[in-house]
C-alpha cells in the first residue's frame, strides 16, 4: 500500500472486491492501488470495478503479450486467448513484411506482432472510430497505420497483392450466444466488436473472400475462431482459393485458422 493512498486498509479493498465477485481480488486490489492518485480517486475505482465495470476501463489499460495497451470505455479488451494469434502470425512475419490488421480494435495484435518483429509495414482498420483512436495510440511507436472504415474498403489501392499477412480477430460470437457472455464483455463492450452474425462467422466470409485481392502469393491470412468453428471456417477459406489448415493452443483455449493464397513470393 502506498502512502497516498494510506487511508485505504489493503485487506478491506480487497474483500469489498471479493465480496463483489472479483476471482483475482488482492491481484486487482494491488493494480487499483497502484494505478490511483489519490484516496479519492481509488475509492471511486474501488466502487466502478465491485459494481462490474472492467478492471482495463478503469485502470486505463491491459495487459497483452507484455505489451500495457491503451483501452477505455466501450474498446474491446484484448484477450489473452489472443496472444495465440499473434505467435502464428509471427512466424510468417519478417522485418519489412506488409501486414495488415483487420478489425484491429484497441491495436493489441498489431503492437504485440511490431513488438516481436521489429520493423514491419503495419496497416490497420476497424469501422468503430472509438477503436480507432485508441489503435491510432497503442500503434504510433510501431509507426503503424490506422485507418477508419469497413475491412478492405479502408485501406489504400496501393497495397493491392503487397500484403504478406493479413491478420483477423474479427467478432465471432453468434448473435443468438450474446447473452451468454460474461457481464463485463455483455454490458461494456461494443456489440459490434463481439456479434458475428447468424453463425459468428459473417466478418470472417468477407475478410476471407477478399484475402487474394490484397496478398501476395504465398501471403497468409489468419483469424481466430472457436473450436465448433473450425470445420466451417476451413471450408470458408477453401471456397475462396485459399489453401487452409489449423493450428491450436490448449493452454491459451485457442484456434486459428491459416489461409495461404496459392504460389509463390
Amino acid at each position: 500500500m502506498t502512502s497516498r493512498n494510506a487511508s485505504f486498509p489493503f485487506g478491506k479493498i480487497t474483500s469489498k472486491l471479493r465480496n463483489a465477485g472479483c476471482v483475482f481480488a488482492e491481484e486487482e486490489a494491488r493494480l487499483l492501488v497502484s494505478a490511483a492518485h489519490t484516496p479519492a480517486e481509488l475509492s471511486k475505482m474501488i466502487t466502478k470495478r465491485a459494481a462490474g465495470e472492467p478492471l482495463e476501463y478503469i485502470v486505463g489499460w491491459a495487459l497483452f503479450y507484455g505489451l500495457k495497451i491503451e483501452v477505455g470505455p466501450n474498446i474491446f479488451v484484448p484477450r489473452r486467448r489472443t496472444e495465440f494469434l499473434v505467435q502464428q502470425a509471427a512466424f510468417f512475419t519478417a522485418e519489412r513484411s506488409v501486414v495488415v490488421d483487420l478489425c484491429c480494435g484497441s491495436g493489441a495484435v498489431g503492437a504485440a506482432l511490431a513488438a516481436l518483429i521489429g520493423k514491419i509495414e503495419l496497416h490497420a482498420t476497424d469501422i468503430d472510430p472509438v477503436a480507432v483512436h485508441y489503435a491510432r495510440r497503442n500503434l504510433s511507436s510501431a509507426k503503424g497505420i490506422v485507418y477508419k472504415g469497413d475491412l478492405y474498403n479502408a485501406l489504400p489501392y496501393s497495397l493491392k497483392e503487397r500484403v504478406n499477412l493479413i491478420v483477423a480477430n474479427a467478432p465471432y460470437v453468434p448473435t443468438g450466444q450474446l447473452d451468454r457472455l460474461p457481464a463485463e464483455a455483455r454490458l461494456h463492450e461494443t456489440r459490434m466488436a463481439l456479434d458475428g452474425g447468424e453463425d459468428g462467422l459473417a466478418v470472417h466470409r468477407r475478410v476471407a473472400s477478399g484475402a487474394c485481392g490484397w496478398l501476395v502469393p504465398g501471403g497468409r491470412l489468419l483469424v481466430e475462431v472457436s473450436e465448433k468453428q473450425i470445420a466451417q471456417t476451413v471450408e470458408i477459406f477453401k471456397s475462396c482459393g485459399l489453401e487452409t489448415y489449423v493450428v491450436s493452443s490448449e493452454d491459451l483455449d485457442a484456434t486459428v485458422v491459416i489461409g495461404i493464397r496459392p504460389g509463390k513470393y
